[in-house]
């Protein structure tokens, strides 16, 4: 398979994968985009938009699931507090570890 058949099916499971977890939370999303970021892995808007750093279509879905969880989570909960926290504890589980990962791939970005 060439490369860029494997990059268009990760794209197609990754936006999936956001309308999944869209329907779970019940978060109504208006649009799903994949682009290159210098320092964030996502980003969210009021007006229901995603942006995800394409770079995670490199990575598990489980830390997929943590980037898309925490900021269909923001939609509700606007800050880290403890709603955010226990809300991400119940859909991802360790989340911090999650976390961590992600801090250590960060380093790749640039």
């Amino acid at each position: 398979m060439a490369a860029a058949e494997r990059t268009a099916e990760a794209r197609a499971a990754f936006r999936a994968r956001v309308g999944d977890w869209a329907l779970t939370l019940g978060v109504a999303v208006r649009g799903v985009y994949l682009r290159k970021m210098r320092t964030k892995w996502a980003s969210c808007s009021t007006n229901g938009i995603l942006t995800f750093n394409r770079d995670l279509l490199a990575l598990d879905e489980q830390l997929w699931d943590y980037v898309i969880v925490h900021e269909l989570l923001h939609f509700d909960v606007p800050n880290h507090g403890r709603l955010w926290k226990s809300l991400m504890r119940a859909h991802v589980g360790d989340w911090e570890a999650c976390e961590a990962r992600l801090r250590s791939y960060a380093t790749f970005m640039r």
